[in-house]
């Protein structure tokens, strides 16, 4: 049977990629440093996802895989070394401790003459493959090298699924029970393979691929961030509770809407399309049995302020394409609000506002984006609802010229 690597048996491990694979007809070997689920993973080579809606569940179980721990630098080595493709669901924060169990495995390879390696890439970061790219050539040799991009295939994916942390709820009696919505294709990057590209369950290879990259960002990122930082303005726990208020749910879909057109615009990809996709996104946000919370779809705030991310990157995004991004902004507002609330020693008022925006954002203050994003976090300090950012940004949408939704 052919061999697959999923490093990292977490929820996007188990419940999206992994999953994949073995559907594929690989016996897969999840690499993980939780001793829990490697051992279990050992033990039963088997486990279930669920895929849930508003409606019920159905539960599906995975066959074919096994474990080992990422500690057992000889064992995770040589996964790597014999694997046939290999997949990568860690974290952003974590890729670097992953590095050297796949340098060793690729040096194993290389001395074995194994075929080229294919390492899909399934974080939740830009540019990832130029990321991995970079911590992995650090400590290659010039050699090494040459060879790693002859036969070192590092194909970005567009990971789609929503899946939340895990309750013991949704575990009902299974420990490596992973609860997901049904949504499972699998975009990735045609250009980067290595060889032939695998046959993989609901994987679509695209090429040119920075669109689906910024699609995935720039609108289901975008769009789900600023649904949980305005659910935390209401205090809801949920994203499906935020996404139920009227008022939350035109902000959520009109910034989407100025993210697709600026996208279509750049890209000449179909408007229509686009705003099917958003139709689909908005349905599948109010999937209450997901569960999934605000407090952790907007989870790291300071990342999602960052320049080339969600919220900041979808704006500029706008802006340079001639589009005002007056909704895009109330989100970024909101997640700012939120960021200062987390940080400690930081206080709520204009001036933190501005100096935030300067260090985690990178933006003058002076300009447009800034000033938009500061004068909705005003409002914010003053009381105002989100009824009452709604009506602003239906203002400013309106007076802006260009201004199409």
């Amino acid at each position: 049977m052919k061999k697959a690597i999923m490093y990292g048996g977490g929820n996007i491990g188990r419940g999206f990629i992994g999953a994949l694979l073995s559907q594929s007809g690989f016996e897969v070997t999840f690499i993980d440093v939780a001793e829990p689920v490697v051992k279990a993973l050992q033990e039963n080579h088997t486990y279930p996802v669920r895929y849930v809606t508003s409606e019920g569940h159905k539960d599906v179980w995975i066959q074919n895989v096994t474990a080992v721990n990422g500690n057992d630098t000889e064992a995770a080595t040589d996964a790597i070394a014999n694997c046939e493709i290999m997949a990568t669901a860690v974290g952003a924060r974590i890729l670097k401790f992953i590095v050297p169990n796949i340098i060793a495995g690729l040096r194993k390879r290389w001395a074995m003459n194994k075929g080229p390696l294919n390492i899909i890439i399934c974080e939740n970061l830009m540019d990832a493959n130029k990321v991995l790219e970079g911590m992995l050539k650090d400590q290659l040799t010039a050699e090494e090298c040459a060879k790693f991009d002859e036969t070192v295939g590092l194909v970005e994916a567009s990971i789609g699924r929503m899946v939340p942390v895990q309750t013991e709820e949704m575990k009902d009696g299974e420990p490596l029970r992973v609860c997901v919505e049904s949504y499972g294709f699998l975009p990735v990057d045609k250009a980067a393979f290595k060889g032939v590209v695998p046959e993989i369950t609901n994987m679509v290879p695209y090429d040119p691929f920075d669109f689906y990259i910024k699609r995935k960002l720039y609108v289901h990122n975008m769009g789900h961030a600023t649904c949980a930082y305005l659910g935390d303005l209401l205090g809801l726990e949920y994203i499906y509770q935020a996404i139920d208020v009227p008022e939350v749910r035109i902000l959520v879909q009109n910034a989407m809407l100025e993210s697709a057109l600026a996208l279509s615009k750049k890209y000449g990809a179909s408007l229509f399309d686009l705003q099917l996709h958003i139709t689909d996104l908005l349905q599948r946000f109010t999937n209450a049995a997901l569960k999934d919370t605000c407090q952790r779809v907007g989870g790291d705030p300071a990342r999602k302020l960052s320049p080339a991310d969600r919220l900041i990157g979808s704006s500029l995004t706008a802006l340079d394409m001639g589009i005002t991004p007056a909704y895009i902004t109330v989100g970024a507002a909101a997640g700012l609000k939120r960021y200062i609330n987390e940080t400690e020693g930081l206080e709520q008022n204009l001036d933190t506002g501005r100096k935030v925006l300067a260090e985690i954002a990178q933006l003058n203050t002076e300009d447009t984006l800034a000033q938009l994003i500061l004068d909705y976090y005003e409002m914010l300090l003053s009381g105002c609802t989100v009824s009452d950012l709604l009506k602003k940004a239906d203002l400013i949408k309106h007076s802006s010229l260009g201004a199409v939704i």
